[in-house]
Order: C-alpha cells, then sequence, then structure tokens
C-alpha cells in the first residue's frame, strides 16, 4: 500500500515491480491484493496499460483501515474482540487495561498512508 501511495496520481504499477520493490514474493502480494481490490482500497486492469493502483487518495486511506481488511478486527485479548462475551468483564481489574492499550494501539495505527512517506 505504501508504494502505490507513493505513486498516487501517476501510472499504474505491476504487480511483480510491487512485489520487487517492497521485496516480498510476488504471490503473497498478489494474494492480499486480492482482498484490497475485493474491499475498494486497490483498483486493478489488465492488458498493456494494465496494473493496480490506489482506489482513492492515500490522505483517505488509514494503516487501520488496511491491517483490519488484510487480518479482520484487531483485539489484544479475547473481551475485547467483537464477539468478546467474558462474565467476568464488569468487575474484571484487567479488562480496562486491556481496553486503553488496545485504544491506544488503533489510535496509532490511524495514521492516513501519506503520512508514512
Amino acid at each position: 500500500m505504501l508504494e502505490l501511495a507513493k505513486n498516487y496520481g501517476k501510472e499504474r504499477l505491476s504487480t511483480k515491480a510491487v512485489a520487487a520493490k517492497q521485496e516480498i514474493p510476488p504471490v503473497f502480494l498478489t494474494k492480499i491484493l486480492k482482498i484490497l481490490i475485493k474491499d475498494g482500497l486497490v483498483v486493478s486492469r489488465r492488458g498493456p496499460s494494465g496494473g493496480i493502483m490506489l482506489a482513492k487518495p492515500p490522505s483517505e486511506i488509514t494503516l487501520r483501515e488496511v491491517v483490519e481488511i488484510v487480518e479482520g478486527p484487531y483485539a489484544l485479548n479475547a473481551c475485547l474482540s467483537e464477539a468478546g462475551q467474558c462474565t467476568r468483564k464488569p468487575h474484571c481489574k484487567v479488562h480496562q487495561v486491556w481496553y486503553k492499550a488496545q485504544d491506544a494501539m488503533l489510535k496509532e495505527l490511524d495514521v492516513p498512508l501519506d503520512k508514512l512517506l
């Protein structure tokens, strides 16, 4: 995503070029791209003038959004997940600590991609 953000507003990039610049296996990149394309963060076109690019400006995409699209909602502890149902939550001494830690981490991830360039 950072490689695409650097190139935003220019020509489309080939997946081969992105994989080489980011030093990641092309097969891995292809798997991640399928998810990012399906969720509307990346657009792809085949053919001689084809390639990939961001679907919207990097200032409108956060690192958190990318992580959650690829990996799903993030929770430091099971009690903080969307499905986290813990009967001890109302009187748990540690729950609030987990909550504050997760909140701080998610705020850090809420940085737009253009700020990471």
